[in-house]
């Protein structure tokens, strides 16, 4: 005898697309350019009610960690290892563009986050997440370099993160590809002197 099959409760699957809708309207707002969306314009672009947003979420502390979630999941569906057996230099042309990449995916949320960050403990949470991903892609792609020294690797994952990235984008005015060649010379030079050590030279 089979089991009949488990039917999805009608209320918990409203309830569950009204909480992705909130996090959709209020990351849409994000990536229009709406650094501080308040509730009111995420309510009426999400069309669910102040009640309905609130019921959800305590506060909008709470909406920014479930933002903070979905990007961060958003990142790890757009990764995309790099093998490590391919030629240094390929490596590092890989690396910097899927970098160039991902962080143009993340600009809105990184910029909004970053007038918030300070004074939230999500965001701050989903940051060091962030950075674990940075360090995790950068042992993966380059491990024979890094190997065991956490200074290189240091170095390296601050010049891979957003900060860097935003400098070069916002403060210098640099395009997209004008910042992807200056994050590989980065890269590169600081990557050449490991692989020297190693080779003897």
């Amino acid at each position: 005898m089979t089991n009949p099959p488990t039917r999805v409760d009608g209320r918990t699957a409203r309830s569950e697309r009204t909480r992705a809708a909130i996090i959709d309207a209020h990351l849409q707002l994000i990536g229009e350019g709406d650094m501080r969306p308040t509730a009111d314009r995420v309510a009426k672009l999400a069309g669910v009610s102040l009640r309905a947003l609130w019921s959800h979420f305590a506060d909008m502390e709470a909406l920014m960690t479930a933002s903070g979630e979905r990007v961060l999941a958003r990142r790890d569906a757009s990764y995309r290892p790099i093998p490590a057996d391919l030629p240094l230099a390929e490596r590092i042309e890989a690396f910097c563009h899927q970098r160039a990449r991902l962080m143009e995916e993340l600009a809105p949320a990184a910029r909004a986050g970053a007038l918030k960050e300070p004074f939230s403990p999500g965001l701050q949470h989903y940051r060091g997440m962030h950075i674990s991903r940075v360090r995790d892609e950068l042992t993966s792609t380059f491990p024979s370099e890094i190997g065991s020294d956490d200074d290189l690797l240091n170095a390296l994952t601050a010049a891979s993160f957003w900060p860097t990235w935003a400098l070069w984008r916002d403060a210098m005015g640099l395009s997209v590809e004008s910042a992807r060649i200056a994050l590989s010379r980065l890269i590169t030079a600081m990557l050449a002197p490991a692989v020297g050590a190693r080779s003897g030279v």
